[in-house]
């Protein structure tokens, strides 16, 4: 089966940044799309961003815009998310998702298939 693991969480200052790194066991889903998401404590888990097949077509969430940056090399079958200028607001566990079938980019939650365990990312002031 398809596994996911993250890795790069941890404690961050406000106003510095953090790269987070997901890397997936099966090369069958290298191609397909993949996301991040967030949940902060006492909220929804809520979507970070997405990248399509190729890398060349990602959507973030407004939050997050121009701040953080989601990449991937599908040779290592990784995904990263760069993040920079981060706010205690970004204060989240973090997932990595990944589509089973589909190349094209999703903001949904329902649309991913897997997700990894999730990684810790805390931001003091």
């Amino acid at each position: 089966q398809v596994q996911l693991v993250e890795s790069g969480g941890g404690l961050v200052q406000a106003g510095g940044s953090l790269r987070l790194s997901c890397a997936a066991s099966a090369r069958t889903f290298s191609s397909t799309a993949k996301g991040w998401f967030r949940q902060a404590p006492g909220k929804e888990r809520e979507f970070v961003a997405t990248i399509g097949w190729s890398g060349d077509v990602t959507d973030y969430a407004d939050g997050v815009k121009g701040r953080f940056t989601i990449s991937r090399d599908n040779a290592k079958n990784m995904v990263y998310l760069e993040m920079t200028n981060l706010k205690p607001e970004d204060t989240a566990v973090y997932y990595c998702a990944a589509r089973k079938y589909y190349s094209g980019t999703s903001t949904s939650e329902s649309a991913y298939d897997y997700w990894g365990q999730g990684t810790q990312v805390t931001v003091s002031s």
